[in-house]
């Protein structure tokens, strides 16, 4: 098995950090090679790659996530693999996002590739192309808010807070967040009493 760590700055507050990372399917915006990246239920995801040429397809699941902390997954076919990825605040608007990857190079190609240290470039790329594409945007593209425990999925009261205060970050997989209470519409001020409503005038 071939493993390593790499880690990098982000000028963004770590909740927007992790946000991002949470939007599996924007992986092709800043990782290179990966074609696709499609997200099958909760904690299930189907990746598409193609690596120096050599295309793969391959599932993966969630096994731990802890909001604005950790994400970690590892695949259930070939090519094996898993990672993390970790968040710690260093400020109010700077985070370091570190990557911890280990998997099972194939063939020729990947082995050599391994040997000589591709694959640490590889990462570093990808992590900048992260801090690129996060800082240049500002906001996350989405966001899940939900634990994860041993691949399966503990909903938080901090998930629905999140989905009535931003319900337009959440672009990418619309199954994550509950909808709105009926009784309280997206964009209600949670901190005003409905019964005894100020009057304007």
């Amino acid at each position: 098995m071939t493993t390593l760590q790499e880690s990098i700055e982000v000028d963004v507050p770590v909740s927007t950090a992790y946000n991002q990372w949470t939007q599996f399917e924007s992986f092709p915006h800043f990782m290179k090679g990966v074609e696709s990246v499609e997200q099958i239920d909760e904690t299930s995801l189907h990746f598409r790659t193609d690596i120096a040429g050599v295309k793969r397809e391959y599932n993966a699941q969630i096994t731990d996530q802890l909001p604005d902390r950790r994400i970690a997954w590892v695949s259930t076919d070939k090519p094996r693999n898993a990672g993390a990825v970790s968040f710690e605040a260093l400020g109010p608007e700077q985070t370091r996002v570190s990557v911890s990857l280990e998997w099972e190079p194939e063939g020729l190609v990947e082995k050599t590739g391994s040997a000589v240290g591709a694959d640490s470039h590889q990462v570093t790329a990808d992590l900048k192309r992260f801090k690129e594409f996060i800082e240049s945007r500002g906001i996350e593209t989405g966001a899940w808010r939900s634990s994860v425990s041993r691949g399966e999925v503990e909903s938080t009261e901090e998930e629905a807070g999140f989905a009535a205060q931003a319900p337009a970050l959440h672009t990418g997989s619309a199954p994550h967040l509950p909808t709105p209470s009926p009784q309280r519409p997206a964009g209600v001020d949670p901190l005003l009493d409905d019964s005894d409503p100020t009057n304007p005038s």
